[in-house]
């Protein structure tokens, strides 16, 4: 049984980890060139899975249904807990709004093609998040399960994708250099967003119960398990489209038509588009489900079918509501996304850990384990906080018009 929920763990974190995002991320680092793209990611990956072992280390002093508000009230007090439950509830409304808006627009699109009648706009958004809401109330065995199926599925077209591509890649693209240094600088945050799960690691540790040898695999694994998938892809679409032309693709849309147009092949595009739809899916299971629980213990709700419903009501209906009558404004939310992922991923782990670790009361007695820390020290801790100095430093340089802003 226990091998089954490590297994199910590890595919949550990566397809929370593996979202529609990935697409962005050749168009966000075409100007550095193969070489400098790999590096960054490779620190990226470094970074924050050590950050969620450090997360990990965390929960072995709280119960196993604890979340970041929990944990920040119990180490960090009260002014600890608003801080990361505005970060908590900032980052993932926003993520889910925009998840709901993308999915909500192609679950319309296939819903207008079946009906026979014009239906109204909104529809595709109430359905989707009346269909992921389900399952979230379930729990997160039923979103184990499904997202095992999914994360199958969108390996298979992922493969595909890799197969139709790869014959086209020519290794002098691979060659380049940045075009100029800041476009370094501007990619930093959208690299890093791209290993974001940590707001999914209370959920998994409440799944498992407190096994830390098993978690601190299902961490590294999952986690891993992108870099591997993002070295791929960026090998395939840096190497088949040249730096020049990928740089000056207008955005998403521009970088699908483009490798369509190359290849002169419409099934590329087909292949994307449901690669994308079902990244978002995974994506928004894993988010929601963070959220989900989150407000459970904010909330102080149990798991009856009345306080999971109630639940379920504050996690999916705020960004419903955006994504329909105002999605503007959580779409531009997602700018300042690398900010709060900053803040809830990297700089309050390291805080509560070093707070944790010069406490007087260093148990482990919620976990079967002997107590587990991360290795490192304070030198660890230090640089992981410079790194999220640097990140933070990074969008704000991009919002002044200092450095090239990545579209």
């Amino acid at each position: 049984m226990i091998i089954n929920k490590t297994i199910g763990s590890m595919l949550i974190i990566a397809g929370t980890t593996i979202g529609a995002g990935m697409l962005a991320l050749p168009i966000a680092s075409s100007g550095l060139g193969f070489s400098t793209a790999m590096i960054i990611l490779f620190i990226a990956w470094c970074l924050m899975t050590y950050t969620a072992l450090l997360t990990l280390e965390l929960h072995q002093h709280a119960p196993p249904n604890a979340t970041l508000n929990t944990l920040a009230k119990n180490i960090l007090g009260k002014k600890g807990q608003v801080v990361a439950n505005f970060s908590m509830i900032f980052l993932f409304y926003a993520l889910c709004a925009a998840y709901i808006a993308g999915g909500g627009g192609q679950l319309q699109i296939m819903l207008s093609e079946w009906s026979t009648t014009e239906l109204p706009s909104q529809l595709g958004a109430i359905t989707f998040s009346l269909l992921f809401g389900s399952i979230i109330i379930l729990g997160a065995s039923t979103v184990d399960k499904i997202n095992q199926v999914l994360f199958i599925v969108k390996i298979l077209v992922l493969t595909t994708m890799f197969y139709m591509l790869t014959p086209h890649v020519q290794a002098e693209h691979l060659l380049n250099i940045p075009i100029e240094q800041g476009l370094i600088i501007s990619a930093i945050p959208v690299i890093v967003t791209s290993f974001g799960f940590h707001g999914s690691i209370p959920s998994i540790v409440k799944y498992m119960g407190c096994e830390v040898r098993s978690l601190r695999k299902v961490m590294i694994v999952g986690a891993s398990m992108p870099l591997v998938i993002y070295l791929l892809w960026q090998i395939v679409s840096q190497g088949v489209i040249s730096q020049q032309s990928l740089y000056h693709s207008q955005g998403l849309d521009g970088f699908i038509s483009s490798l369509s147009s190359l290849l002169h092949s419409d099934s590329i595009a087909n292949t994307l588009t449901i690669f994308a739809n079902l990244a978002l899916a995974t994506s928004f299971l894993g988010v929601s489900l963070g959220l989900f629980d989150f407000f459970s213990d904010v909330l102080n709700k149990s798991d009856s079918n009345k306080d999971r419903l109630i639940t379920a009501v504050v996690t999916f209906a705020p960004p419903l509501g955006f994504a329909l009558f105002y999605p503007q404004g959580f779409i531009m939310a997602l700018g300042y996304a690398a900010i709060a992922l900053v803040i809830l991923a990297i700089f309050l782990p390291v805080i509560m850990v070093w707070k944790q670790r010069n406490s007087a009361s260093q148990n482990s007695e919620h976990c079967a384990d002997a107590l587990y820390q991360v290795k490192g020290g304070n030198v660890a801790l230090i640089t992981a906080a410079a790194f999220g100095v640097l990140i933070i430093s990074s969008q704000f340089m991009q919002m002044l018009g200092l450095v090239p802003t990545i579209h």
